[in-house]
């Protein structure tokens, strides 16, 4: 191997993967808080998490620092703090008090233990595709339907969070959020269905090429 080879090779603990860990170590505070009522907190640091996912994969992109821990650790630490607050969250009753529409009176659109289970399943599924793909050397990175998902999944979790926060202060605009936080959870739902079949199709499709 050259020395320039050497070079483009990343060390272990490079600025993306500091950052990484560094939001492992955020959701196990976030998880601790999260039983206590300590919303505000909760919120905080659920953002600072939620800025590293974006900032290390720039950060990664931008100096060529792409590893492959850092692969296996920044799918692994979104899945632990979204799976995770979304497990907290279905416990609080707050978030799963029935919330009924007219146009459909026997749906309840609050959060609800399904959709956690929705959630978990199709990130254990995909987790367990890309370890099979890129075990037999292929490409299994993240798409871009998959990176919309977890936005949407982040945003729902925020909302979630902000409509603790104001129910606590009996503030008048919970009505508003509770609607932003049902329309954000629901499409959060259907984002997280539809990647999961499209990295099956991808899946597949690898396969069949292998």
């Amino acid at each position: 191997m050259t020395s320039s080879e050497e070079k483009k090779t990343p060390g272990l603990w490079t600025v993306p993967n500091i950052m990484t860990s560094a939001r492992i170590v955020l959701a196990v505070v976030l998880f601790a808080v999260l039983p206590m009522k300590m919303y505000t907190t909760a919120l905080a640091l659920f953002l600072v998490a939620a800025g590293t996912d974006w900032l290390d994969g720039w950060w990664a992109r931008r100096y060529n620092l792409v590893s492959q821990l850092g692969r296996i650790l920044d799918p692994f630490a979104d899945k632990m703090i979204v799976c995770g607050t979304f497990i907290y969250l279905v416990t609080i009753p707050e978030l799963t008090e029935p919330i009924r529409i007219m146009a459909c009176p026997r749906v309840n659109w609050a959060l609800a233990p399904w959709m956690v289970v929705v959630i978990v399943m199709r990130e254990l599924l995909v987790t367990m595709l890309r370890s099979l793909i890129e075990g037999r050397g292929g490409d299994f990175s993240a798409k871009w339907i998959g990176k919309w998902k977890m936005a949407l999944q982040c945003l729902a979790i925020g909302l979630c969070l902000l409509f603790l926060i104001r129910v606590e202060r009996g503030d008048p605009l919970c009505r508003f959020l509770n609607f932003c936080m049902v329309v954000s959870l629901w499409g959060t739902v259907y984002l997280t269905v539809h990647s999961g079949i499209q990295y099956i199709i991808a899946a597949s499709r690898a396969m069949k090429r292998d």
